[in-house]
Order: structure tokens, then sequence, then C-alpha cells
């Protein structure tokens, strides 16, 4: 299975937490980084988006179709992005849409398989494989991209 973080773009500093919105920059960053997914992207992937504005927005950047879970929230539990992403055992790749620290924690359990916190970018993108190896999951880091190298 392939999974994809993709945290939001830049964001107002605004409230209520919800409805703050992609700022210019924001905008900028996420339809730099969706031009660099786009090509790369399964046909068949499933796009998973917290319900926030700013990571709607940055999900619309690759106009596809996404699904908005209530569960992918700020301040979610990484357990629970894991849960709604099928993982290990969902028959397509899945990308989730969210934020920090949630994202971050998500990403340290897939490479350690213990809690802990790793910081991913604004806009940035952390693609895992996990695949099957003698009978064991293995997680594969295949990129870390963020808007400003692209």
């Amino acid at each position: 299975m392939e999974l994809i973080l993709w945290r939001h773009a830049d964001a107002e500093d605004s409230s209520p937490d919800l409805d703050r919105e992609l700022t210019d920059k924001g905008r900028k960053q996420a339809a730099r980084v969706a031009d660099w997914l786009t090509p790369r992207l399964s046909p068949d992937i499933r796009i998973l988006v917290s319900p926030a504005a700013r990571a709607v927005q940055t999900a619309q950047a690759l106009g596809r179709h996404y699904e908005v879970l209530p569960e992918l929230a700020p301040n979610a539990r990484a357990e629970a992005v894991l849960a709604a992403a099928g993982w290990p055992h969902a028959t397509s790749p899945v990308m989730i849409v969210g934020h920090q620290p949630t994202l971050g924690q998500v990403a340290m359990l897939l490479l350690s398989g213990h809690a802990g916190d790793l910081t991913v970018k604004k806009g940035g993108v952390w693609w895992f494989q996990g695949r099957a190896q003698m009978g064991e999951l293995e997680v594969v880091l295949r990129a870390v991209a963020a808007p400003d190298w692209l």
C-alpha cells in the first residue's frame, strides 16, 4: 500500500480554526506541490481530507475528487489517520491532506513503530510504501518533498 501525507499549505492566522484559509503564498505552495504530485499519482488514489478550509483548499489544487473526513480534523490521533487510510491493507493508494502535529506523528509511527513527533513542513509531502517482506510489514519512505524544493 502507498500512503501519502500532505500537510496543508501556508494559512492565515485567524479563528475559528476550521475556517482558516490559505494565504496567497499557501495557494502557490499547494499549486507547486500539486504540479509535482499529479504525474506521479495513481488514477485510483483515494484522497482523504481534513474538514479544515486550509486542508480542503490544498487538496483542491490537485483538481481530483476527494473525501472530507471529520476524523482528520486538527489534532486527530495518528492511529485514527492510519485507520481512515486502511493502513496497511488498503488495495489502492491513499493520500491524507491534514495537519501538524498529527502528520508528523503518523510519519514517526510508520518509520519507527513508536509514538513521537516529526515535523512536516507546510505544504510538504511524505510518501510511504508498505509491503510484505518475509511475512513482515516493511515500511519504505519513497519521497519527501517541500514546496520550496520544487
